[in-house]
């Protein structure tokens, strides 16, 4: 269970309480992102859910289940870091998969398969039915990483609290198994899912392909920084794009109609772009230490982050904005089963590493 980063957990808890208090019934309006089809004009009511471990936005909530998110979140990731473990073995070549193992297998909180779990619950499916598609998600989300960190990109020696891959392996050798992580996702997918149909497990692998190629996650890569549109476009290629697919993978695979994967595909694009100005904020207001990576290379490259181009303090609105429009997308699923992606998009929100 160390894989888990949940070590600042009671100082989030607090700062959901926090915030909680601080709302009122007048919020400063904000304007809607370009890019997101996502309006507020005529928000719909949603039946209150208590959450012991965050708070959702309602003020009042009436008496239901608790939901145990810390617990949640250990379980969940502990499965997926088995599964993990299973899907990738140590053979031969060895230093190519030793190299494949020491990112993959690093920790880190699988917040995108845990995602995609979820949403494959909320539609109704089972597990086992997307967990195929969770790992091949952390697959692609490791092989980002690995890349990312080679100093032809960002040259960064610290990630997940630990020596990056190159500075281990060397350049090749992390290059290689990037690229052997990022072909056995779609491998994996295509093979161990058990109990979908073939349709859907082809449109599931037809996503996936979209979310990281030239018009995803590539093409959030390569472009530059030139103003909130660009920026707007960077991130929701770039960080936005493998959340998106963890979830709309896990509703396909677990049988959503397209009305359902649609409205999670819109709430996952929400908290995509949530997750990047929160760690925008983070990389300004933490250390290298609470991060587990390099804090504050953003500012040292110049590069355009929300903090640089709105402040801190318009920031922080934009992201509590994201965190409104992504639970509203889940208003007509059942209550009781988004609970968990409620929490996540919370967790996501107010998360302080």
């Amino acid at each position: 269970m160390s894989c888990v980063n949940l070590a600042a957990w009671t100082q989030t808890c607090s700062i959901f309480n926090q915030a909680s208090s601080r709302r009122s019934n007048k919020t400063q309006p904000f304007r809607t992102l370009k890019t997101l089809p996502v309006s507020l004009a005529s928000q719909r009511p949603r039946r209150p859910v208590s959450i012991s471990a965050v708070q959702t936005l309602e003020e009042n909530p009436a008496p239901s289940p608790t939901f145990d998110f810390k617990s949640y979140m250990i379980q969940k990731a502990s499965t997926v870091n088995q599964a993990l473990d299973a899907a990738v073995s140590l053979k031969d070549p060895v230093k190519i998969h030793e190299s494949m193992r020491y990112s993959l297998l690093a920790g880190g909180k699988r917040v995108r398969p845990v995602l995609c779990l979820a949403a494959c619950d909320l539609v109704g499916g089972h597990e086992s039915m997307a967990m195929p598609a969770a790992c091949s998600i952390e697959m692609i989300h490791t092989m980002s990483l690995i890349h990312d960190d080679l100093p032809c990109m960002d040259n960064d020696p610290l990630r997940r609290g630990k020596p990056t891959n190159h500075t281990i392996y060397g350049e090749d050798v992390a290059v290689l198994a990037g690229d052997a992580l990022l072909a056995y996702a779609f491998e994996h997918i295509a093979v161990c899912t058990k109990g979908v149909s073939p349709a859907r497990i082809v449109r599931a692998i037809a996503e996936l392909a979209k979310y990281i190629g030239a018009d995803g996650l590539v093409a959030g890569q390569a472009e530059k920084d030139l103003g909130i549109e660009h920026l707007e476009f960077i991130h929701e290629h770039k960080t936005a794009a493998l959340l998106e697919a963890a979830v709309v993978l896990g509703a396909i695979l677990g049988g959503g109609t397209d009305n359902e994967v649609e409205k999670l595909r819109t709430f996952a694009r929400c908290i995509g772009l949530l997750f990047q100005v929160v760690d925008d904020i983070l990389d300004l207001t933490k250390s290298s230490k609470e991060l587990g990576k390099t804090a504050g290379k953003d500012l040292v490259a110049d590069k355009l982050t929300y903090p640089k181009l709105l402040g801190i303090e318009e920031s922080k609105k934009l992201a509590d904005k994201l965190n409104k429009d992504a639970q509203q997308q889940l208003s007509e699923f059942d209550q009781e089963k988004a609970v968990p992606l409620i929490a996540l998009a919370n967790y996501i929100a107010y998360r302080q590493n």
